[in-house]
Order: C-alpha cells, then structure tokens, then sequence
C-alpha cells in the first residue's frame, strides 16, 4: 500500500486485531477485495429486495442513534420499495412522520456518517453499507416511489460489503397476519 492509498481500516480496528489475533488473517490487501466502494450488481439484488434494514448514525458529538427503517404500504396495500439503488454509488430511502423524535434525520444532519445493516434471517445472510448521507426534500420521481414520504435520504457509498452470517437466527417469515396472530397465541 502506498502513500496514496486511504486505508480501509482505522486505527482502532488495527490495534484491535492486534490485540485480538482472528484466525482470518485481515490485510489491507484482503479487505480491499472484500469491502468494495460500491455496491456491485450481486449486492444489489440482495439489499433491493429486503423488507426493512438497521441504520446507525451518530451526532456531532458522537451521540449514537441505533434505528430501523422497513417498506411503507399505499393506501390500496401494496407494499413499496425499502429504497432505490440510483447508482452503484448512491441509494435513495423515504423518511416518513413518525414520532416526532428526529433522531437519526437530526443525526444526519449534524454529522453525515452512516451505516446501514441489512439482514434476511430466513436465508441467514447479512450485507453492510457505510456512507455519507444527507437529507433532500423529494424530488417528482421520488414522489412517485413514496408519496408519503416527507424527505428522501440520499446515501453516498463508501463501503460496501457481505458480512459475516454466523449466529444470525434462522426465522421464518410469515405474510399472512392471520397465521402470525394464530402463532402468537400457542
């Protein structure tokens, strides 16, 4: 690795596999074929069809924020999209009226890191993706994806990466509400 090039890990991560020898053995050269700075076609496809991810953000302070965003439902039923992968560099997801708390849009604002966790617990499969975000207001083509949503996170990748699968729980997804109310009075 010459000057030039930004190292994937910080400080921290370095001296904690320092002190903490993993049997895989993690290089810059090793991660840099692992953790890519966009999300390739591959993990697209997994993160687009997800119902619903973790973001972690964090205000200027450091003050961490830990939240879940899931499909919201038009008004006929119909499920929408999570997000919008604009490009292998970009993704786009709705910010709905919620409780009024603003925590991670407040975060965002302060400070633009995120990280976003996408886990499918049925296939025991999890992905990662660390950016630079920023809150817009929506735009006619977001509008028409999410009617309801009061502003339109854009996600400027700068890591992206499958994640380990060990100790995911393996669950079962039920869409019919009627059977998980039968399953939840067993």
């Amino acid at each position: 690795m010459d000057d030039t090039t930004k190292s994937i890990s910080h400080a921290g991560e370095l001296e904690m596999r320092r002190q903490f020898p993993s049997r895989h053995k993690l290089n810059e050269e090793t991660l840099s074929k692992l953790v890519l700075d966009h999300i390739n076609s591959s993990l697209a496809g997994f993160i687009e069809v997800q119902p619903f991810f973790f973001i972690a953000t964090a205000s200027d302070t450091g003050e961490c924020d830990a939240n879940f965003r899931a499909r919201n439902t038009s008004a006929s039923g119909r499920p929408q999209p999570l997000l919008k992968i604009k490009d292998p560099k970009t993704i786009l997801f709705p910010d709905f009226a919620g409780n009024g708390f603003y925590n991670s849009m407040g975060n965002i604002h302060l400070n633009p890191h995120i990280g976003m966790l996408f886990i499918d617990f049925t296939e025991q499969r999890r992905a990662r993706v660390n950016g630079h975000a920023s809150v817009e207001m929506p735009a006619a083509e977001d509008t028409e994806i999410w009617p309801d949503a009061q502003a339109i996170v854009h996600v400027q990748v700068t890591q992206a990466y499958n994640n380990c699968s060990a100790r995911i729980p393996k669950l079962k997804a039920y869409t019919n509400p009627q059977k998980m109310i039968r399953l939840g009075r067993r």
